[in-house]
């Protein structure tokens, strides 16, 4: 049994650099591709040794590693899956990028280890391609020293995207020790790639027929939505299980008191939270939003406060900004005309590659009863922030047309209204004029925006009715649905030990 093992998974891996090697000499007559054959060689000695290490490895424990080729601090739905495993009695090895802090409660939880991957960049000199193909071979030797070094799995549970190179890998790691390889498909990675390439270019035709060829490989599928099950189901032949994106229970409404603590930390470094004129440690504790009596020390809503609208974003190419700019901007003419409208206070969350560029546009625009800021939250003030906002947007386009927008869950679970852009699977999430509103372009957008928050803060009107919607129609959290969808999947294929 050892050899035929060891011979496949030599394949599987040669494979897999035979394919870069041919879009790089497609694309590339550098003379250095010479160096990329010993780049394979060096992979299939570290099998080799891998093989030796765990030929004599026990049965598998009730232990799971589950794996982000990405920042883990910004990989919510993995670390909700290590927060279950561990609460059914899992030990958790949580593998990918140090780059943002996990939730406390990931940090806190005994029964999860997390293992840090640095984020290894290809050559960067010559066609880009050769920083891509550098790039696939740098992550698949550190996916394999890093998870080498792991106690045995049942099971690896793996994020895609990305999958190339980590979904070869860890189905060759899970077929040397005996696991079962789980992934979770949240989008597809060529899709992603297509944003920045011509859909006919050859990385992005190398990362479909890569995810085609390997995915089918796992042992069992999740995925994030109904319309993704089917598209797997009828194009790659893969059978997968829908497990929707569910808030956790941080996600709630937020009591004025923390709304207030909250609003008071965010005024000493953002100037929209300020009373306007107001310096920061100011006499009492006011804020744009609220104020502390001084008798009582109640916290009640200022009269004439401006309305809180937050989105949240990855500032990546699925999502165009420039929508919600354009929107503000017809919004700050009616507020100008008299149109009966609040001021508005618009925060936009995250990190991403396309931040500066619209901090620019943003630091462009001249807008006196709009303020837009762009702050970084921790993780634990992002659903305290959620829970106190009026209202929630969000631009994500889906690059297949096949995932949902986590943070419209997140959203719901606070109970906050949300407009949405269109797409093709949307209506699995945000039902329109029942949960929320759905838009087009950002004239509609704009028009949202003014119905919803026409008389504001006045009670009543559209705004509290879609509250008062999400307030009674509240569905699964995330531990109720992973626990019925997920365990039984996870439990019925681990090895007694």
């Amino acid at each position: 049994m050892a050899a035929p093992l060891l011979s496949t998974s030599l394949v599987v891996v040669s494979s897999l650099i035979a394919a870069c090697l041919s879009v790089f000499y497609l694309t590339s007559g550098s003379s250095t591709c010479h160096l990329v054959p010993l780049s394979a060689l060096a992979v299939c000695v570290l099998v080799f040794c891998g093989y030796l290490r765990w030929r004599g490895a026990g049965p598998a424990e009730r232990r799971v590693c589950v794996v982000v080729v990405g920042d883990i601090g910004r990989s919510p739905r993995m670390q909700y899956h290590a927060l279950s495993l561990s609460r059914h009695g899992y030990q958790v090895d949580l593998v990918g990028f140090l780059g943002t802090k996990p939730h406390n409660e990931v940090l806190n939880e005994e029964k999860i280890t997390i293992i840090a991957m640095a984020d290894v960049k290809g050559v960067r000199v010559g066609p880009r391609v050769v920083s891509y193909v550098t790039k696939v071979i740098a992550q698949s030797v550190q996916i394999l020293v890093t998870l080498m070094k792991t106690r045995r799995p049942s099971h690896i549970l793996l994020q895609n995207p990305p999958g190339l190179p980590s979904m070869a890998v860890c189905w060759l790691l899970c077929l040397l020790r005996g696991s079962r390889l789980v992934v979770d498909w949240h989008n597809y990675g060529f899709t992603i790639l297509a944003l920045a390439h011509p859909h006919t270019a050859p990385l992005v035709r190398l990362a479909q027929w890569y995810e085609r060829v390997v995915g089918p490989l796992a042992a069992h599928h999740l995925c994030v939505s109904r319309a993704m099950r089917e598209d797997l189901q009828e194009n790659w032949g893969i059978r997968a299980i829908t497990l929707y994106d569910r808030p956790p229970a941080i996600f709630k409404e937020t009591p004025l008191e923390l709304r207030h603590q909250l609003f008071l930390r965010l005024a000493q470094t953002l100037p929209s939270f300020r009373t306007r004129g107001e310096e920061p440690g100011g006499a009492g504790e006011r804020t744009a939003f609220t104020l502390r009596g001084p008798v009582d020390q109640s916290v009640t809503w200022r009269p004439q406060r401006p309305a809180l609208l937050i989105s949240s974003t990855s500032w990546t190419e699925d999502e165009d900004f420039s929508v919600l700019l354009k929107a503000l901007e017809e919004y700050e003419r009616c507020v100008r005309g008299g149109r009966g409208l609040p001021a508005l206070v618009c925060v936009i969350t995250g990190k991403g590659p396309q931040k500066e560029y619209y901090r620019k546009l943003i630091d462009g625009l001249h807008l006196e009863h709009v303020q837009i800021c762009t702050p970084w939250l921790e993780a634990e003030d992002y659903p305290t922030l959620l829970g106190s906002a009026d209202l929630g947007v969000c631009l994500h386009r889906s690059s297949s047309g096949l995932d949902l927008p986590m943070k419209v869950v997140d959203m719901f679970g606070c109970c906050l209204p949300v407009c949405a852009i269109h797409y093709n699977c949307l209506s699995e999430l945000v039902k329109h004029e029942e949960n929320g509103l759905v838009f087009r372009d950002s004239q509609e957008l704009a028009s949202q925006l003014q119905s919803l928050l026409s008389g504001f803060p006045r009670a009543g009107g559209r705004l509290e009715d879609f509250r008062r919607s999400l307030q009674t129609s509240r569905g699964q959290r995330w531990d109720d649905n992973w626990t019925q969808t997920v365990l039984p999947l996870i439990t019925m294929t681990t090895p007694s030990p």
